[in-house]
C-alpha cells in the first residue's frame, strides 16, 4: 500500500510540474511549435535516466522512494521518459535492431493511434449531432 501511495504522490507532483512548466514555456515562446512539450519530454528523459541509475546504485534509497521519483514523478511528468530510458537500455545492451524497431513502432503506432482517435471523435461527434 505504501508503494501505491508513493507512486500516487509522485504522479500528482509530476503532472502538476508538467502543466506548469509546459504552459509557462509555451506562453513565453509565442509559437505554434510545441516547445513546452518538447522541453518536458527531454527534461523528463534526463531526469529518469539520472534517477534510475542513481537510485538503483544507492541501497539506502527505498523501493517506495525510487518508485515515487521514477514511475510516479517522471511518469506523471512525461511517459516519454520511460520510452527513452527503455530505448537507451536496449542500445546500451548492444541490441540496436530491437531499439530501432521499438523507436519506429512506438512513433508510427502512436501517430496512427492518434489519427484513428481523431477520426473516431469526428464520427462520434457527427453521430451525436444527428441524434
Amino acid at each position: 500500500m505504501r508503494l501505491l501511495a508513493s507512486v500516487g504522490v509522485g504522479s500528482a507532483l509530476g503532472g502538476i510540474a508538467r502543466l506548469l512548466l509546459s504552459t509557462m514555456i509555451q506562453q513565453r515562446a509565442s509559437t505554434a511549435f510545441p516547445l513546452g512539450t518538447l522541453i518536458v519530454n527531454v527534461s523528463g528523459s534526463l531526469a529518469l535516466g539520472f534517477l534510475m541509475r542513481y537510485t538503483l546504485a544507492i541501497p539506502e534509497i527505498s523501493m517506495e522512494t525510487r518508485a515515487m521519483l521514477t514511475t510516479g514523478f517522471c511518469g506523471g511528468y512525461t511517459t516519454f521518459s520511460t520510452f527513452s530510458y527503455e530505448t537507451a537500455a536496449l542500445i546500451e545492451d548492444g541490441d540496436y535492431r530491437r531499439a530501432g524497431l521499438y523507436v519506429f513502432l512506438s512513433v508510427a503506432a502512436s501517430l496512427v493511434a492518434v489519427l484513428v482517435g481523431f477520426a473516431g471523435a469526428r464520427e462520434f461527434l457527427a453521430w451525436r449531432s444527428r441524434g
